[in-house]
């Protein structure tokens, strides 16, 4: 009898830890989406650091050292075949691909 008496409490006891931890997870925040401004922002300082000799503008090599998805899209981003990109170059490119991204995720109604 003792032995299921403290199988029952085991029990109860585990099914209560159970339930706090469920209603601490549901109640979690989820990480808020990185706006279009902190986006832009990081964009800015990660150029910063790959523009090897501060001219304002990224040729593939420096993307190459510190910005790949720029250097893998480098030709897509220059559109003009200058063989260089600009900031202004990269964040349009961004904005452009976060917005194709956005339509394909909505589907149309039938």
């Amino acid at each position: 009898m003792n032995q299921r008496i403290r199988q029952g409490a085991l029990l109860a006891v585990f099914a209560l830890g159970s339930a706090v931890a469920l209603a601490q997870t549901a109640a979690a925040p989820a990480a808020p989406a990185p706006d279009a401004q902190d986006v832009r922002a990081r964009i800015g300082e990660r150029f910063s650091a790959a523009d090897a000799d501060h001219n304002g503008k990224l040729t593939r090599e420096e993307a190459a050292a510190k910005m790949p998805m720029v250097a893998r899209n480098f030709d897509q981003i220059d559109k003009s075949h200058k063989g260089f990109v600009t900031l202004d170059d990269v964040q349009t490119f961004a904005r452009e691909r976060a917005a194709a991204r956005k339509a394909a995720k909505v589907t149309p109604a039938t």
